[in-house]
């Protein structure tokens, strides 16, 4: 089977099948490396910045060449096991049923009228205290971590897919991983973590660019303020602490007419944000069903684009092998 196939077989899968916790995968392999060697990094290298750097590169490097090994030695056995293989890795990189089901659980409570089970459903996808969020504050949350989630959650994994099949998702996921255990700017891990959060922000760097204005044309056949989401996009993309974040999120605010960002409050303190967008509406649980339809659009559009550019320069990937060839 062609990487093609392969992608969009794992695509699907993931819609079908989500997150199943029963399944294996890889991140919580990674997630368990990263640790191990961070332990060792630590005793055996006095800076800890290299330190953190080391730890990086060898969970990066270990995850890819595991993926492509046993890629390798299916293909070995029998193809259609390799197949079936990458098709797996791929979809273990992908989490868009995942993130629609999490947005889902917030937007049913909110529309039972039940705001302490909102919050707690809010509280499973976004950092920030959720205690005293009213209904606005919940489906601010909600929108922002969708928005936020696209690239990192969705976009991205598939954008390393299409370049370098299914070792290139792999490493985008253990990079995307490796910022979530340590790219902290805590005392623990300021220094640490920086190379991690740093080849976070690289990855991450072309898909935010390439999602942002799919969003906007996304907008345009759902009834949504495409137009308005462009304007927000090239105006307020950079008002965000992250510097690829802010991008899909501006466009969501502009097609949604609303407006994101502001106060926060994360252990207890408050942390004031930029806003995002402009307020033509107030915040309401119906933009969570808004956001999720943006998302799903979006990704179509994007596959539609990487898989057409793949087809026109005429680039294939061995199963095999999981790289350009």
């Amino acid at each position: 089977m062609q990487i093609e196939g392969i992608i969009i077989s794992a695509f699907v899968l993931d819609l079908v099948l989500g997150d199943p916790r029963w399944l294996p995968h890889p991140v919580r392999a990674m997630g368990a490396l990263a640790t191990h060697l961070e332990i060792i990094a630590r005793k055996k290298i006095p800076s800890e910045r290299t330190a953190g750097l080391c730890t990086a590169l060898a969970v990066i490097g270990i995850s890819m060449l595991a993926v492509y090994g046993a890629i390798a030695l299916a293909h070995w056995i029998h193809p259609i096991l390799a197949d079936a293989l990458s098709i797996y890795f791929i979809y273990t990189t992908i989490a868009t049923r995942d993130l629609l089901d999490h947005s889902m659980a917030v937007y049913k409570k909110l529309r039972q009228n039940n705001l302490p089970k909102a919050r707690q459903a809010v509280a499973r996808i976004v950092g920030r205290d959720t205690e005293a969020l009213d209904e606005a504050g919940v489906s601010r949350a909600a929108v922002e971590a969708v928005a936020e989630s696209m690239i990192d959650g969705i976009t991205a994994p598939l954008f390393f897919a299409l370049l370098a099949g299914p070792v290139g998702a792999i490493a985008y996921r253990a990079i995307n991983t490796l910022d979530s255990l340590f790219g902290y700017k805590n005392q623990r891990y300021r220094q640490f973590g920086w190379a991690s959060a740093r080849i976070d922000d690289v990855a991450n760097w072309i898909p935010a660019r390439l999602t942002a204005p799919l969003i906007a044309l996304a907008a345009f056949p759902l009834g949504q303020h495409a137009s308005h989401a462009a304007h927000i996009l090239r105006r307020d993309r950079n008002r965000h602490p992250s510097p690829n974040a802010g991008f899909a999120e501006a466009a969501v605010a502009g097609a949604l007419g609303v407006q994101l960002g502001g106060m926060n409050v994360y252990f207890g303190e408050r942390h004031e944000r930029p806003v995002i967008g402009d307020p033509l509406a107030p915040l309401k649980p119906a933009h969570i069903l808004k956001t999720n339809d943006l998302v799903l659009l979006t990704t179509l559009l994007f596959l539609i684009l990487g898989l057409s550019v793949r087809l026109l320069l005429g680039n294939f990937t061995s199963p095999a092998a999981g790289v350009l060839i």
